[in-house]
């Protein structure tokens, strides 16, 4: 896993904030401290989303956070000058993830009553683009770690998951975390080592050619929505497991993940033959990674994101994604499958 190096934190993603202005010159008259706040606050609102997201692993959450984020940041500025602040970065970013430390126990409380397997809301880039659409309908630039690795930082309490997150993907060394969630050094060290274990344990180090992902991407969708098993026992690992994270919104998703080759093919072909008619795919960079979305229509009902061995040449993980309420941001655009994409803008690989 290739970590930033602590040299300074690197910007992520981004996303939307709702009631946030969105910057100068859109609108907002107000001069002073609070235009200084207004301008700040937007300059690293993409840092914010991005730093949040992975934590969470929801992008209505993440709103809620950074709307939260934006109240505490502006009310603090009302009362002190942004000037007065040595370091606005820092400070927002400790904001922020304090709020999302406070919303993982209102995510937990949820998780009690998910009905089947929760799987983290997917990032679907445009096609033409490679980049990730936000709700204000303008393409952004994204960082966020890939579906399989924020499945295994679900397994982290959150305390290591934020300490994952500022160090292995941000880069911020260790003495900044610790001021940041209000811990010593060695606590925050302790911390880190015990995420690092866990995560590199479950996580292969090496990914295959992102041209061979892609081919191999390919082929299991060919296989999966055709129904084809012999052609998913070729392709599928021994020890593959499979989501289907329908939030009890669709009928045939499974209520726990299924491990296997043969019970995971036998279910694949199975749930794409009797679901899914006709669909329009289209494959799209997710979260990072080559993925299948599905479309009835103009509207989203499934995303399917593929982890594959190291070598590209076995799937070794299925995250399908049909719950609705986690497809409101996936829409279809103009181009379908544009040739010759083998990549995504660049960006570290921290998976």
């Amino acid at each position: 896993m290739a970590a930033i190096p602590d040299d300074g934190p690197a910007a992520g993603g981004t996303g939307p904030v709702r009631d946030a202005p969105r910057g100068p010159g859109t609108g907002n008259r107000r001069d002073g401290p609070a235009q200084d706040a207004t301008r700040l606050f937007v300059d690293h609102r993409e840092l914010l989303f991005s730093v949040v997201y992975n934590m969470l692993g929801s992008v209505a959450d993440t709103e809620d956070v950074l709307q939260e984020t934006w109240l505490s940041w502006s009310g603090r500025n009302r009362r002190a000058q942004a000037a007065e602040i040595g370091n606005p970065r820092a400070y927002l970013v400790r904001i922020a993830v304090n709020h999302a430390l406070a919303r993982r126990t209102a995510i937990a409380s949820r998780r009690e009553t998910y009905v089947g397997p929760w799987l983290p809301e997917p990032l679907v880039a445009d096609a033409a683009t490679g980049l990730a659409p936000d709700t204000a309908d303008h393409a952004v630039r994204t960082d966020s770690l890939s579906m399989a690795m924020l499945v295994v930082l679900e397994t982290l309490t959150p305390l290591e998951r934020a300490v994952f997150v500022l160090h292995e993907v941000f880069g911020y060394p260790h003495t900044e975390i610790a001021g940041m969630l209000d811990r010593s050094h060695a606590s925050v060290r302790q911390l880190a080592h015990r995420a690092r274990a866990h995560v590199h344990a479950r996580r292969p180090r090496y990914r295959a050619h992102p041209r061979v992902r892609r081919e191999a991407t390919e082929r299991f969708v060919a296989a999966a929505l055709g129904g084809d098993i012999h052609a998913l026992m070729e392709i599928l690992a021994p020890d593959v497991t499979v989501w289907i994270d329908g939030g009890g919104a669709r009928q045939a998703a499974g209520l726990r993940p299924v491990h296997g080759r043969e019970k995971a093919a036998r279910m694949l072909a199975g749930y794409a033959t009797r679901r899914i008619e006709d669909p329009d795919i289209r494959y799209r960079r997710v979260n990072g990674d080559d993925a299948a979305v599905l479309f009835t229509g103009d509207s989203p009902y499934a995303v399917m994101v593929m982890d594959l061995t190291p070598d590209g040449d076995r799937v070794s993980g299925v995250y399908v994604v049909t719950n609705p309420a986690k497809l409101t941001h996936v829409r279809p655009d103009d181009g379908r499958n544009p040739p010759g994409r083998d990549t995504a803008p660049g960006r570290p690989d921290a998976r």
